[in-house]
């Protein structure tokens, strides 16, 4: 679990290398009379519960989500998840998941935050994640348990870049802004699943 003190570790990933400098060149702007809040999102998933906003990615998607939701329409044959030896509960990555409502919400309270403080300038950082780790394996079951589709899948090798577990301390947030996360993983996957049947018509 990660808090906002942890120290940044060098960067697995060109992905993360870019959040570790932005974030940066935030905080020294901050110094300019900029006042800045930098939300720290750990893995936003979901769409909005009438089905009418979704994710949709241009090609093979990058994350794990509408990986599962395009492979149980059917557009992909099967998901391969990356490595099953991790030193996790089942073998799988964790990861913190977080449905898009709830990151929605964060902004909205975190524009609240700044017009509340006095300060000229400012710059906070703060977490944004449910504070719940939850493997790849344990995604995709909780996907099947809540829909009632079954997911091809299969083990493969790992991929470079990727870090065992990670996911957020969320309790700077919490206290700060008097924000909860509203939404669980069932809720989630399952507004993603619905955004993905009205997207294909089925």
């Amino acid at each position: 679990q990660v808090n906002e003190s942890a120290p940044f570790k060098k960067p697995e990933s060109p992905y993360g290398s870019t959040k570790q400098v932005c974030e940066k060149i935030l905080e020294d702007a901050a110094t300019e009379k900029f006042r800045i809040i930098s939300l720290r999102y750990f893995n936003p998933i979901g769409a909005h519960p009438s089905a009418l906003i979704g994710e949709l990615p241009i090609g093979v998607p990058n994350n794990l989500v509408p990986y599962v939701t395009q492979t149980a329409a059917g557009i992909r044959e099967k998901l391969l998840v990356f490595g099953n030896d991790y030193d996790t509960t089942d073998g799988s990555c964790v990861r913190d998941f977080i449905h898009v409502r709830d990151v929605a919400t964060a902004h909205v309270k975190a524009i609240e935050y700044l017009n509340n403080r006095k300060e000229t300038s400012l710059f906070d950082a703060f977490n944004l994640g449910t504070g719940i780790g939850v493997s790849v394996l344990e995604l995709v079951k909780k996907f099947i348990e809540v829909t009632g589709v079954t997911i091809n899948h299969s083990i493969g090798p790992r991929r470079p870049g990727d870090v065992v577990k990670v996911y957020a301390d969320p309790k700077k947030i919490n206290t700060a802004f008097g924000w909860r996360t509203q939404y669980d993983l069932g809720q989630s996957l399952l507004h993603a699943w619905q955004w993905e049947k009205k997207l294909r018509g089925i």
